[in-house]
């Protein structure tokens, strides 16, 4: 008999199916039944269960509604009348699985674990200058008395031939249907797995929602750092209710106000600045109330400690953010133009970011520009080219001296550049501030709560020096001794 050799130094590969392997598996399986609705790219997904054979097995009914009446007269009508959406997405699942249950009856069907996976897509334009996303979806079962599971995606393609697209959708839906039902119990990998014979360059997924009985535990905004983590995307959003959002629904077309901080713990100083920013963005021409969003950013760089992420400190963060009733992203973007790009990509509306001194002096650092073949001129071009206003929050020097945008200093060779922008009006004071908050600081906040020192509640926005205490986040101890010095 052969056996396998080993060698010294050999490292353990993880044994990746094929896709074909992974629908033969499901099709194998006698009590996994379900329908397939496709609409838009082909039916990708379901023609690698009808080619690996046993089919019959698995695959009750599969469908295309490609014609709009058609998919209307099945699903209803959207309110805004478009058909690649969650909730478009949502109406097939939901609609597909109760016919699943109508007609295929329990007393005959009594072990079956059943499913509907549908997609809504919309694949790169014959101008190739839009290339297409889609929504994806699974809900399933996995024991047959069990309420149904749900695992929602949106993807964005990055390839530029739609057949390519339609390939690479194909694959996904297997990833996702066998991740499904054999990778639920660790949602991180199933996330990971969704790759699986993918690459980073065809595909990017942006969000990602988990919610039944098997995902009870699971936080999507936990989830959402994964995508960002795993480089899936370079920015997520979830709102105050902790679900991910879609960022490019939530962003289109609106006055976005940025505040960007480690927020760890978020401290009167953040709220200050949000409050007093707001209302003078909101005095701004050209921006409305009603269109207006405000974004609490964290990047990834921000998270990082020792080099690791620390997905529990990330959650402290997020959950007082979240109660405060704030939208908060998540991205890899280390440079602010990078931010105001990105959101340029929804909006040609009016933007503002509010910063504090220290960031803005960071700004006009060149260390962080010597990648761009046009150095910090190019950053400053994306960044201040948009129609963009900094409102700026001042700090105390060493002397105890208020900095602001008339005293602040800046590298000598950028001193003109600063100037430039300054008289121009892209750099506004937050005149209206409160002077005890410019001593809080929040690594000192923090050290304190960690540490048992009393005194950090009165540095907190009402109600969050409670939710610290009730869920114990940051290293808060009710039994550790209070240093009273």
């Amino acid at each position: 008999m052969d056996t396998e050799i080993t060698l010294k130094g050999d490292k353990v590969i993880e044994q990746i199916p094929s896709i074909k392997d992974k629908a033969l598996r499901i099709n194998l399986n006698e009590n996994i039944y379900g329908t397939f609705a496709e609409i838009g790219a082909g039916q990708e997904t379901v023609r690698h269960f009808f080619r690996t054979g046993g089919s019959s097995g698995t695959i009750a009914k599969a469908m295309s509604a490609y014609d709009k009446d058609f998919s209307d007269s099945i699903y209803g009508i959207e309110g805004d009348g478009r058909y690649v959406t969650e909730s478009r997405l949502k109406k097939m699942l939901s609609h597909e699985v109760n016919l699943i249950e109508d007609r295929l009856k329990r007393e005959k069907h009594p072990s079956k674990m059943f499913f509907s996976y549908a997609n809504t897509v919309a694949t790169i334009d014959f101008a190739k200058q839009f290339k297409g996303h889609g929504w994806v979806g699974i809900k399933y079962q996995i024991e047959p008395d069990e309420d149904y599971n749900e695992i929602i995606i949106h993807i964005r393609f990055k390839e530029t031939d739609a057949r390519l697209q339609q390939e690479t959708l194909g694959i996904l839906g297997v990833n996702l249907i066998y991740g499904a039902f054999y990778k639920y119990n660790d949602p991180k990998r199933l996330l990971r797995y969704l790759y699986d014979h993918l690459d980073k360059d065809q595909l990017e997924i942006d969000t990602i929602n988990f919610s039944g009985p098997r995902f009870a535990d699971v936080d999507n905004r936990l989830m959402s750092l994964q995508l960002v983590k795993n480089g899936m995307t370079d920015a997520v959003m979830f709102n105050p209710d902790g679900n991910n959002i879609l960022p490019a629904s939530i962003l289109y077309k609106k006055n976005i106000l940025a505040l960007r901080g480690s927020f760890r713990p978020v401290t009167k100083v953040n709220m200050d600045m949000y409050e007093k920013s707001l209302n003078m963005f909101l005095q701004e021409n050209k921006v409305e109330k009603d269109n207006t969003l405000v974004v609490f950013e964290i990047t990834l760089s921000n998270l990082r400690s020792d080099g690791e992420i620390d997905e529990r400190d990330f959650m402290d963060r997020a959950e007082l953010l979240c109660s405060l009733g704030q939208t908060v992203m998540i991205s890899n973007f280390q440079e602010y133009y990078k931010v105001v790009e990105y959101f340029s990509n929804y909006t040609k509306a009016r933007m503002g970011l509010a910063m504090g001194v220290n960031n803005l002096i960071d700004i006009f650092d060149e260390k962080y520009y010597r990648h761009l073949s046009g150095g910090i001129l190019e950053a400053f071009g994306k960044l201040f080219y948009r129609d963009l206003k900094v409102f700026l929050y001042p700090m105390l020097d060493e002397e105890g001296h208020v900095v602001n945008s008339e005293n602040l200093k800046v590298h000598p060779r950028m001193k003109e550049l600063y100037k430039f922008f300054k008289f121009n009006g892209k750099v506004i004071d937050i005149d209206d501030f409160d002077p005890q908050h410019l001593q809080i600081f929040s690594r000192e906040v923090l050290k304190m709560i960690s540490k048992g020192k009393p005194g950090w509640e009165p540095l907190l926005p009402t109600g969050i020096a409670e939710l610290i205490k009730e869920h114990q986040l940051f290293g808060y101890d009710p039994n550790k001794i209070l240093e009273t010095n």
